[in-house]
C-alpha cells in the first residue's frame, strides 16, 4: 500500500515534528504551499515533509526564514526535489557555517572565564577591557567578529 500523497496538517505536524500553527506560520511566509479541499481544509504534499525539516535544520544553525524562502524559490516547480537540488541549498551556507563555527571557537578558546560576567563593557574589567574604551564603541559585545546578524525570525518548534 502506497503511502498518501497529501498530509493533513495534523499528519504533517505529527510525522515532522513541528506544531501545526508553525505549518500555518511557514505557509504565511511562503516556506510551504498547501491546496484546499471542497471543505477548504489544508492539504500538503507529502515531500512538504523534506521542506520542513530542512526548515528546522537551516533555522537550528541561525538561517532566518526569509533566506530559507529564498532558496526555496530556486527549486523546480514542475518536480519534487531531488537529493541534488538539497545538497546545492546546504553548498550555499557552507562559508556562513564555517563563519560562524570560527567565531564559537574563538568565543570558547578567548574568553573561557569572562562569559558569564557579562563585564565586557565596564570599566571594572582590566583584562578584556582596560578603561572601559569598548565602551565608547556603543551597546553590545566588541571582542568577538560578528559576521552575520542573527535571524529577526526566533525559530518555531
Amino acid at each position: 500500500m502506497n503511502p498518501p500523497v497529501w498530509l493533513t496538517p495534523g499528519q504533517l505536524a505529527e510525522r515532522s515534528g513541528v506544531a501545526v500553527s508553525a505549518l500555518h506560520y511557514y505557509e504565511s511566509r511562503g516556506l510551504i504551499t498547501s491546496r484546499r479541499t471542497a471543505g477548504n481544509q489544508r492539504r500538503y504534499r507529502r515531500d512538504t515533509l523534506r521542506k520542513v525539516a530542512f526548515i528546522k535544520v537551516a533555522q537550528g544553525v541561525g538561517v532566518s526564514l526569509d533566506e530559507i524562502r529564498e532558496a526555496f524559490d530556486s527549486l523546480p516547480d514542475n518536480r519534487v526535489p531531488t537529493v541534488q537540488d538539497w545538497a546545492r541549498l546546504s553548498r550555499a551556507w557552507h562559508d556562513r557555517l564555517t563563519r560562524r563555527i570560527e567565531d564559537l571557537v574563538a568565543l570558547r578558546d578567548r574568553f573561557t572565564d569572562c562569559i558569564g560576567c557579562g563585564c565586557l563593557s565596564l570599566a571594572s574589567c582590566p583584562l578584556a577591557n582596560p578603561g572601559d574604551v569598548l565602551g565608547a564603541q556603543g551597546p553590545g559585545p566588541r571582542r568577538l567578529p560578528v559576521h552575520d546578524e542573527p535571524p529577526a525570525d526566533a525559530p518555531v518548534r
